[in-house]
């Protein structure tokens, strides 16, 4: 199925709107001190309809993260990728020859491939899996989500984590429509907390990194009120500073704020890569939570992709149905008022490369905060 794998020059990762699949992403990562590969491959009879096809072939790539768990042992992670997503009957089989075609080019010490699958979920194609309002009630234990993506494999390998490290549901908004059925489109209410926020005299500016602190001490407010992990400055720096423009996939960076008489209310980062805008990061201020910065925000950071040449803009990150008992339900009210399309991903599956090494992560990664990967 694969053949003519091979390493090659980060910047010449191939252009994708999947952030975390671009040369811009090796590079931040690069430059925080994490490892990273590209890997080159070729397969046949696999993605008839891809518009990557050369000579009946389809080419792509993948982009590998190598982080080191202590001194002695190494993971390696692949976020969102592979992009090129199979039929279901050849899923699994697909990425277990990938994976052990990745094998070699991996440390010896490595102990498992993390995926963390951008592919939609088998279960989100299932009509018994949505509830009588048409809400999607999730996937089923993780013994029933590895036997079925196993059943085409060789060796029944891959294992399902506990939890996922990047966002596997979100909401994607279509930006092929004119501004004015954008704003139609939306819920009544987040498209009248977006005419209340200019009512309010909220304005929103791009930021450099020269006001890089702007965003950290609102970024470090919303990790307090919400008792969240709180990454260092250095971290949002290099997101903001870092271009890859001598790449095949680079990215633009923006850090949009919200402001009331020049008062910080809330920001954002917003990526754009290949036709999608992303909303990585938030932040926002307990001050005049009621002149909907946030509503104000995301209406200009959508504005930016469309006039940019976006077609789709990634909310990133929402709970997966409207369950007022789910971590991410204000998130899940907020995001889907813009009037996107929820979108449920595979998320996290390992590939262990040494069975008794990766027992032993896991166990330890189950009692504590485990690994993690932004």
């Amino acid at each position: 199925m694969l053949y003519d794998v091979y390493l090659k020059e980060n910047k010449q990762l191939f252009s994708t709107s999947i952030v975390q699949q671009t040369a811009f992403w090796s590079a931040v990562k690069k430059r925080l001190g994490t490892g990273t590969m590209a890997v080159n491959f070729k397969t046949r009879d696999l993605f008839s309809d891809s518009s990557c096809t050369v000579n009946n072939c389809v080419v792509s790539d993948i982009l590998v993260i190598i982080e080191h768990v202590d001194h002695k042992h190494s993971v390696a992670y692949v976020p969102y990728g592979p992009e090129l997503e199979p039929e279901e009957e050849r899923q699994g089989l697909f990425l277990e020859e990938l994976s052990e075609c990745l094998r070699s080019f991996l440390p010896a010490d490595c102990i498992m491939i993390r995926y963390d699958l951008c592919w939609e979920s088998l279960w989100a194609r299932d009509e018994d899996c949505f509830d009588s309002n048409g809400s999607w009630k999730g996937e089923p234990g993780l013994s029933a989500q590895e036997l079925r993506f196993n059943i085409s494999t060789v060796n029944r390998n891959f294992r399902k984590p506990a939890f996922n490290i990047l966002p596997s549901n979100t909401v994607f908004v279509d930006l092929n429509k004119s501004t004015g059925e954008l704003l139609a489109s939306m819920k009544p209410k987040t498209r009248y907390n977006i005419g209340l926020s200019f009512k309010k005299n909220v304005t929103v500016r791009t930021l450099g990194i020269e006001s890089i602190d702007i965003w950290y001490e609102l970024y470090k407010e919303t990790a307090v009120r919400n008792n969240l992990f709180i990454n260092d400055l250095k971290y949002f720096e290099t997101v903001l500073s870092t271009r890859a423009n001598d790449s095949r996939s680079p990215a633009e960076v923006l850090l949009l704020v919200a402001e009331f008489e020049r008062k910080p209310l809330a920001a954002m980062f917003l990526i754009i890569t290949g036709k999608r805008g992303l909303y990585l990061y938030g932040a926002s201020s307990s001050c005049h939570r009621n002149y909907m910065p946030a509503y104000a925000l995301q209406w200009e950071a959508i504005k930016i992709s469309k006039a940019r040449g976006c077609n789709e803009y990634d909310m990133f990150g929402v709970a997966p149905g409207p369950d007022p008992a789910h971590p991410l339900y204000g998130l899940y009210k907020f995001k889907t008022g813009f009037g996107g399309s929820l979108y449920h991903r595979m998320g996290s599956w390992d590939y262990p490369l040494s069975e008794s090494k990766y027992n032993f992560f896991r166990s330890v990664e189950l009692s504590s905060q485990g690994f993690h990967n932004n």
